[in-house]
């Protein structure tokens, strides 16, 4: 008989001696790392594939365009606000445990998204998925990091990144074909497939991998995780009620309540003894400076991956198998040059590379923006090469500012500094789709006036339409989605102009000590 592992109480022996870095032997690590991948790929595919599906989804159960909205937003909004205590839940109860617990949160609310009868019920089980998310996610690369001892870490983790951004990749381009064969009706089989998934991650994790030991007793900061989600849902609430529709008076009293609720939040964080986050951090400019970088960039980001889509399928009437293909380049051209961008970032510095990178991400919007304007509706020509585009620039960004949030703060710090860095990321993202969805609205009927018996913007045309409206619905349509783009192009703007006055451009200690080595 096996005896049980004494770091925890799952059933899983523990053969031979383990190093002291790490609570898993050899044999079972690679179903740590199974799990972690098929755990991150549920979280990859439900948030890029849904993009491709929301004109679908529209369809099928009647959602408006602030309801589309929210379907995308109350799982940003819980995800964003819920993040930082996920991460210390894995501290205080272990890996394992937590990881587990958020897997199964967020497939059965999976599935409860799938049977959704409305948008409603939807836009609820969207945010239940988003507390499991902020379990899940962080859980998965720490436990990676736990399982594995420091010399065999970084192959560990760049198999599991690699593997995620071979998910990114697919998933629309899978999910595209999908919903072209099958129809509109198909897309709730975006939200099964997380069963199937979840499942065997789950049976990996309890019958094949031990129990780690929690790593400190840290206190749950929910009153904080509480404040954050009202304040940054009312400021969302707010900004999607800001349209062309006539609810745009009821919009200001809720951005009121968010900012009100926003200074609560902080006086609420700068008097807690452990804070979900460490306001004092923002006294480092180069560390607040690399957050308003990441702000600017991934709301730009955000805004256009959740708008482009919606403008190709809806407005131009492309199929969702041709536009599947969107995020291709992105997750490609990352995956590919992130290593050698972040080796070239380390020898020069971190400001160039993200202020270069941000600019390269501003031209693409540009592009976008004037192609929408011009009424130039050409995937392959014309929306591809500008995505290709955009995603050299963000490769150029995505590994440098990680460095850079990193060595802002002392050695002790970088833990918390990621994860407000990735916090701040999907809050950029929140108030994108809000902002920019009633911007496009507005827009839209600006554009259009009068148009009785055309769709709101983001509706696939009905059968029928008369010439004349369609083409003034596809003139509106473009002109709100050249607006969003243009938008979001001066954001990436502002992003490299804060990187360049902020953070960092000299070479980094360990590429000195490199280079002095190798002379």
């Amino acid at each position: 008989m096996h005896t049980p592992t004494k770091v925890g109480t799952g059933a899983v022996p523990l053969t031979g001696s383990l190093p002291s870095d790490t609570f898993c032997p050899q044999a079972q690590r690679r179903f740590v790392l199974i799990a972690a991948i098929l755990a991150s790929a549920l979280g990859f595919i439900d948030g890029s594939v849904l993009a491709i599906a929301t004109p679908a989804i529209r369809v099928d159960l009647g959602a408006s365009l602030a309801e589309a909205q929210w379907i995308s937003n109350a799982y940003a909004l819980t995800l964003s606000a819920l993040i930082l205590v996920g991460g210390a839940a894995g501290d205080r109860f272990g890996l394992r445990h937590s990881f587990v617990a958020g897997i199964v949160l967020f497939i059965a609310a999976s599935l409860a998204c799938a049977l959704a009868p409305n948008p409603a019920v939807l836009i609820a089980f969207r945010a239940i998925q988003g507390v499991g998310a902020a379990v899940m996610v962080p859980g998965s690369l720490a436990l990676i990091a736990k399982a594995y001892p420091k010399k065999e870490r970084g192959r560990a983790i760049g198999i599991w990144a690699a593997a995620s951004a071979l998910t990114m990749a697919l998933g629309p381009v899978l999910g595209g074909f999908v919903l072209s064969a099958f129809g509109d009706g198909i897309w709730r089989a975006i939200f099964a497939i997380n069963l199937p998934l979840g499942l065997i991650s789950i049976y990996l994790l309890l019958a094949k991998v031990p129990a780690d030991a929690p790593a400190e007793k840290r206190s749950l900061d929910l009153g904080g995780a509480a404040l954050a989600i009202l304040a940054f849902g009312a400021l969302a609430y707010g900004l999607t009620l800001m349209s062309g529709d006539g609810e745009g008076l009821m919009s200001g009293p809720s951005i009121a309540a968010g900012a009100v609720l926003l200074v609560v939040f902080i006086v609420f964080e700068r008097r807690r003894r452990e804070p979900m986050i460490d306001l004092s951090l923002f006294r480092i400019g180069a560390f607040a400076g690399a957050n308003v970088a990441t702000f600017f960039l991934y709301f730009a980001l955000s805004a256009n991956l959740f708008y482009l889509p919606m403008l190709m399928i809806a407005g131009w009437g492309l199929s969702t198998a041709e536009v599947g293909f969107i995020f291709l380049p992105l997750s490609a051209l990352i995956a590919l040059l992130s290593g050698p961008v972040g080796q070239w970032s380390d020898r020069i510095g971190p400001r160039f590379p993200i202020a270069s990178g941000s600019l390269v991400v501003a031209v693409a919007f540009a592009g976008l923006a004037l192609l929408a304007y011009w009424g130039i509706h050409n995937f392959w020509l014309g929306v591809f090469p500008l995505m290709a585009l955009m995603g050299f620039g963000m490769a150029l960004v995505v590994s440098p500012l990680s460095t850079a949030i990193m060595t802002a703060v002392e050695d002790k710090d970088t833990g918390a500094a990621s994860g407000i860095n990735n916090a701040v990321s999907r809050i950029g993202g929140l108030i994108a789709v809000a902002a920019m969805g009633s911007l496009a609205a507005w827009v839209y009927a600006a554009v259009l006036g009068t148009g009785a018996g055309i769709p709101g913007f983001g509706e696939p045309a009905p059968a029928g339409l008369a010439p004349g409206l369609d083409a003034a619905r596809l003139a509106a349509s473009d002109a709100a989605f050249a607006a969003v783009a243009a938008v979001t192009a001066l954001l990436c703007l502002l992003s490299a102009i804060t990187a360049w006055m902020t953070v960092s451009g000299e070479r980094l200690p360990w590429a000195r000590d490199t280079a002095n080595q190798q002379g």
